[in-house]
């Protein structure tokens, strides 16, 4: 039998991330990091609701035909007023990392944007936007653009223990299977259903690949609904703070190799909503521990619920495909997303490429109420290491 687990095995609680650092972070904002909840804030079974109902819950039918209703063809006026934004704020000699609305301002799109924050956030939860000029523009004048659009819909994060806030989904060469040490990102295997630690996660492409790495995405909503009907006993142990998540060693002073979480939760006070925190590829790589007895090994429950899951979320999927200069906008609370395996063209020719931004939204600037310390915190979640500094590099490193 696995030992008991204990506050110690699963290590502290923050990295001092409420701590104002101007010298390291433009803003003097840090990234909280991979946290555990708050335990006693944890919703049970019996008090999750039975159906979930409102714009967050919805059919892949309604949309798969209908693009018009999920994709925002950039128009000639956004795309001058978003290039003579990224040219003034290159002219300043600001670092990517210091961007903010007011040094990339978009007066024009602003409204805009707005709403459609609030729709990533309360309603369907994504949109594709079509038609950034990346091959014209070069990465860095693009870089600037997207992440400039990034700053109206909420606030970079670090996506790794480098401290990217700007990231590089690409194939290096890194070994897929190796799912204790390497993010899948950085590879060309498949990615099942998941959520990012973030509140919006945004995807530029630069460069597609010569076949796969197409995106799926599901309502967790939709999904939690049909578990509800068909498997409900799914549901309860998936509402159960009995699942381990990977740090994969981006892991600060004092804290342990994993958090200890469930993976559908309800927001904290009247009328909470249920957000979805989910990644298989998190949760397969612990066996290093489970096979050492330091933590247990996934139950039989557990195993059918993550297939489950996993089954639910392709049979409720909307499939697109991001063409070069689209920019795809998701929620993290009540949208899962996956992508397929794919093959990169030969060379000369570039290797698929996609940026990427982890956005946060604390609840006091309307985010989710969460069970976490860090809930009103401006840079929830991501991934942070120690006092890392962030960095923005144009390509993969």
């Amino acid at each position: 039998m696995a030992p008991a687990l204990t506050e110690t095995a699963l290590g502290t609680q923050s990295a001092d991330y409420d701590k104002t650092i101007k010298a390291i972070f433009p803003d003097g904002i840090k990234t909280s990091g991979q946290l555990n909840p708050n335990y006693d804030q944890l919703a049970s079974y019996d008090s999750l609701p039975r159906e979930i109902t409102g714009p967050t819950v919805w059919d892949a039918e309604d949309y798969k035909n209908n693009p018009e209703r999920w994709t925002h063809h950039f128009s000639a006026d956004e795309t001058a007023e978003m290039s003579d934004a990224a040219d003034m704020f290159i002219a300043s000699g600001t670092s990517l990392t210091g961007i903010t609305k007011e040094k990339y301002s978009l007066p024009r799109m602003s409204a805009f944007l707005e709403s459609l924050r609030k729709e990533i956030l309360n309603g369907k939860g994504f949109l594709l936007f079509k038609g950034m000029p990346v091959e014209k523009w070069g990465n860095h004048k693009s870089a600037v653009a997207y992440m400039g659009l990034g700053t109206y819909l909420g606030y970079f994060v670090s996506q790794n223990g480098l401290g990217h806030v700007l990231g590089h989904v690409k194939d290096v060469g890194a070994d897929a299977t190796q799912i204790d040490k390497v993010r899948i990102y950085r590879t060309a295997a498949r990615q099942f259903f998941h959520a990012d630690d973030c509140d919006i996660v945004g995807l530029l492409c630069i460069a597609r690949s010569l076949e796969g790495g197409e995106s799926d995405i599901a309502s967790s909503h939709e999904v939690y609904n049909t578990l509800q009907r068909e498997q409900p006993d799914v549901v309860e142990t998936l509402s159960q703070p009995i699942w381990y998540f990977d740090r994969k060693g981006e892991v600060s002073e004092g804290q342990g190799q994993y958090t200890k979480q469930p993976v559908l939760y309800k927001e904290t006070g009247a009328d909470g909503r249920i957000y979805t925190k989910w990644d298989p590829y998190y949760v397969h790589s612990l066996s290093r521990f489970s096979d050492a007895g330091i933590i247990p090994a996934l139950s039989e429950a557990q195993q059918k619920a993550a297939r489950v899951l996993e089954e639910t979320c392709q049979r409720l999927a909307l499939h697109m495909i991001l063409e070069v200069g689209d920019i795809q906008f998701l929620s993290n609370a009540h949208v899962l997303h996956s992508r397929t395996a794919y093959k990169d063209h030969a060379p000369p020719l570039p290797r698929r490429h996609l940026m990427r931004l982890w956005l946060a939204t604390p609840e006091g600037e309307g985010g989710w109420k969460l069970p976490f310390s860090d809930s009103g915190h401006k840079k929830r979640g991501g991934v942070q290491v120690n006092d890392t500094a962030p960095r923005a590099p144009l390509d993969a490193e």
